[in-house]
């Protein structure tokens, strides 16, 4: 009640700082809850990002096994336990519908060390623009092994790198039983030997995943040829 004598009575220094005092608090409080939500929705998008990107390399590695091309004289397939290079259909028009000749692309996929990222290495994969000449071929070819070897700036213009890894490893399907690439019962289907750069009649990635947005630990997948009558078990 006011002192009639005085006018109305105003708020003392106490009540004022206390007042400012639980409007900073309230204020850091709900500055917190919102710097926790924008992280846990950066963490998110972080996440959905390293998972939409893996998931793009895994149809990109099954694409590429697709659309394998067995052109006489011409390997499809070749792995010298580093690098897998492989000989592709384009993906383009039929010919007859556009009236350019069909093509092909030299593709090869590997694991590069790299000290300096998550895991220790990079899952990389590199191309060739659309070939129809064979001496074109042969030259992407020999580039494909350059580029896994010894990459120059001239090779590294096809790469992508598609995902960190700790490392990788491939398996084939010849002749009713999974097997290391290199050894020789995968170039031998019972007592018919296969020839050299015949494609598997399946393949199985084990990718090693380090700790990161989209998961850590082993991921596995098997790739059937199309043509292939009866799945691989």
């Amino acid at each position: 009640m006011a002192d009639p004598q005085h006018g109305p009575r105003g708020f003392t220094l106490i009540e004022v700082l206390v007042a400012i005092s639980v409007m900073a608090l309230m204020a850091l409080m709900a500055w917190r809850g919102l710097d926790g939500m924008l992280r846990t929705q950066s963490g998110l998008q972080s996440r959905a990002d390293e998972i939409r990107t893996l998931q793009a390399g895994l149809a990109q590695w099954q694409t590429d096994l697709d659309q394998l091309a067995q052109l006489p004289g011409t390997p499809s397939w070749d792995w010298d336990g580093q690098v897998l290079r492989l000989t592709r259909r384009t993906a383009q028009e039929p010919p007859s519908s556009t009236g350019a000749k069909a093509s092909v692309q030299v593709v090869a996929w590997t694991w590069r060390r790299d000290p300096g990222r998550p895991g220790g290495g990079d899952w990389q994969r590199w191309q060739s623009p659309p070939l129809t000449q064979k001496r074109d071929w042969q030259n992407a070819w020999v580039l494909s092994q350059q580029w896994g070897q010894t990459p120059s700036d001239a090779t590294r213009q096809g790469q992508v790198h598609i995902h960190p890894l700790a490392g990788w490893q491939l398996f084939v399907h010849r002749g009713g039983s999974w097997t290391n690439p290199l050894s020789s019962d995968a170039v031998t289907a019972g007592n018919n030997p296969a020839s050299p750069g015949t494609p598997p009649d399946g393949v199985r990635l084990v990718l090693t995943l380090p700790p990161g947005p989209a998961g850590a630990g082993v991921l596995s997948m098997d790739w059937v040829r199309p043509t292939l009558t009866g799945a691989p078990s």
